[in-house]
């Protein structure tokens, strides 16, 4: 059984969002499952530190990415909405090219916060960044005003 209240419109797999930092990164969303999310970024200049190195921001930002879909795929859109509250990174691993895979899995859902888990991958599955993201469920009136 699916924790999504809703499914991702086919729309969003084609391509990013045109005039968001998604488009800019090139993050990709790849594949919806019962219970995550899956999603890829390049690893090329948009997404290096002057070292040449994936620049762990860049991770992060794929990781809010999913997390923040996710999130607010669980809930009713009509009455509710998700912000992020708090992220961390750890970052284990350097890429250099090539792409990386993120995978969005909740280890809370509640009524008022929502916790995920985001494994970044490279090519090999290796990880590379593990992160955590918190939102904040808003409901109603609250809702309505973002």
């Amino acid at each position: 059984m699916s924790i999504f209240k809703r499914r991702l419109p086919v729309q969003a797999f084609d391509r990013p969002m045109p005039d968001t930092l998604m488009e800019s990164l090139g993050i990709e969303l790849l594949e919806q499952g019962e219970d995550f999310l899956r999603g890829r970024m390049p690893v090329d200049q948009r997404t290096h530190q002057p070292m040449g190195l994936l620049h762990g921001g860049a991770s992060v930002a794929l990781a809010e990415t999913l997390g923040s879909h996710a999130a607010y795929l669980c809930v009713d859109a009509d009455t509710a909405t998700t912000v992020g509250i708090e992220i961390n990174a750890n970052h284990v691993r350097a890429v250099r090219s090539g792409y990386v895979y993120g995978v969005a899995k909740p280890v809370h859902l509640g009524r008022s916060t929502q916790v995920w888990e985001i494994r970044i991958e490279n090519e090999e599955a290796k990880l590379v960044c593990l992160c955590r993201l918190t939102v904040s469920v808003l409901n109603g009136a609250t809702a309505q005003k973002i």
